[in-house]
């Protein structure tokens, strides 16, 4: 029975959730990849159990389209180190050697060498490939006189020196330099214009046949080793080839780092977005509770030049008939009020008679003592009575 990827992914990955996420993507957009749960050997002897992605990805080459049989490894530290991806060529298939692939069908792009935790993923990986293997084709049929090769180790070996292990930083390996294709001139003519069956997978319709290595036409050897118009042809073929594959990654490169600084200012323009239209909501109700203010003092206003206009209309008015009140408690509260202010005065003019000389020290005392004794007496009266009435004391 076969594992759930979550729980493969929990035991051997160090980031499962984004593995997962990325596995399950690839799987979505492209539906003849599978995931398996494998056992990778380094160079070195050491083994890993890692998951895998192998199936075919559609190409299309010279307005043909064709499967390539891939499988791509993830690294127990994915997305922090690229995957580590292959060629798997049906026993009916030939490597072809080029700037995309070495002779045990490892690929190298720059996709890979300059893998980006937070930019990269595969399905962006498998799209790179779909475009560099519909300019650069990794197999080719095999000429049906050739020797039938073994089948393509399901174990393949990674390229020499990159074993990166949880917590280091190694980079992927730059890919190698393109090794030009020489024109084949001396392939018997039964074997330049024949194609096997191309790979193909159950229930799948059937593609042409996968293109041969890029070749001149047949010409009879040249005896007296001159160089001919083909030879002249497929050299230049052969320079703006590699002309072409050169600015092409100039181009991706550069496209590349424009894209991550459009990213990096969408991201700013975001966050700024978003604080400003937090500053503009603070203002918004900032403004409205202005507006509620100011409506209510101008309702204050109006009542106040009301009042006044109907005061000015009474006439003089009396302070003694004015201040008033409405129980005998708080006629209590407001009588001890004035008695005690009175005394408060008294108090004060006694003093300054005092100052003067009007009044001994004797009579001061005596007459201090006795209105000191009544205003005490007054203020607890105040305070009884504003209990009474429930009043803040």
């Amino acid at each position: 029975m076969m594992p759930n990827l979550d729980s493969v992914l929990m035991q051997t990955y160090q980031r499962p959730e984004i593995a997962r996420r990325d596995i399950a993507k690839a799987l979505e957009s492209y539906k003849t990849l599978t995931w398996k749960h494998e056992r990778f050997v380094f160079n070195d002897g050491r083994f890993k159990e890692l998951v895998n992605l192998q199936g075919t990805i559609p190409i299309t080459y010279k307005g043909n389209p064709y499967n390539i049989p891939i499988c791509i490894w993830l690294m127990d530290t994915h997305p922090h180190h690229a995957p580590m991806c292959y060629v798997k060529p049906t026993p009916d298939m030939q490597i072809k050697i080029s700037m995309y692939i070495d002779h045990n069908g490892k690929i190298y792009l720059p996709y890979l060498h300059d893998w980006n935790p937070a930019s990269s993923d595969l399905c962006g990986l498998i799209l790179v490939m779909i475009c560099a293997f519909g300019e650069y084709p990794p197999v080719f049929s095999k000429p049906r006189t050739a020797e039938v090769q073994p089948p393509y180790p399901t174990q393949p070996q990674p390229h020499t020196g990159f074993m990166p292990m949880p917590g280091t930083s190694a980079n992927y390996p730059p890919y190698p330099a393109m090794i030009p294709h020489q024109p084949v001139t001396n392939m018997p003519s039964s074997t330049a214009s024949s194609f096997p069956l191309p790979y193909s997978t159950e229930n799948t319709t059937p593609y042409p046949p996968y293109p041969t290595p890029m070749t001149t036409p047949q010409t009879p050897p040249n005896k007296t080793n001159t160089i001919t118009e083909e030879h002249i042809k497929a050299s230049l073929l052969s320079a703006v080839q590699d002309k072409l594959m050169q600015k092409l990654n100039e181009y991706f490169a550069q496209s590349r780092a424009e894209l991550d600084i459009l990213e990096q200012t969408s991201k700013e323009l975001n966050q700024g977005k978003v604080k400003l239209q937090e500053l503009i909501d603070k203002l918004n109700k900032d403004k409205a509770d202005l507006e509620r203010n100011i409506e209510l003092l101008k309702e204050r206003e109006v009542e106040l030049e009301k009042a006044i206009s109907e005061l000015g209309e009474q006439g003089d008015i009396d302070v003694d008939e004015a201040v008033t009140t409405t129980t005998p408690l708080y006629k209590q509260i407001l009588n001890a009020y004035a008695e005690e202010a009175a005394i408060e005065d008294t108090i004060y003019y006694m003093g300054e008679a005092l100052r003067r000389g009007v009044i001994d020290l004797d009579v001061f005392l005596k007459q201090v003592r006795t209105l000191s004794r009544k205003q005490f007496m007054l203020r607890a009266l105040m305070q009884k009575c504003r209990q009474k009435a429930g009043l803040a004391c």
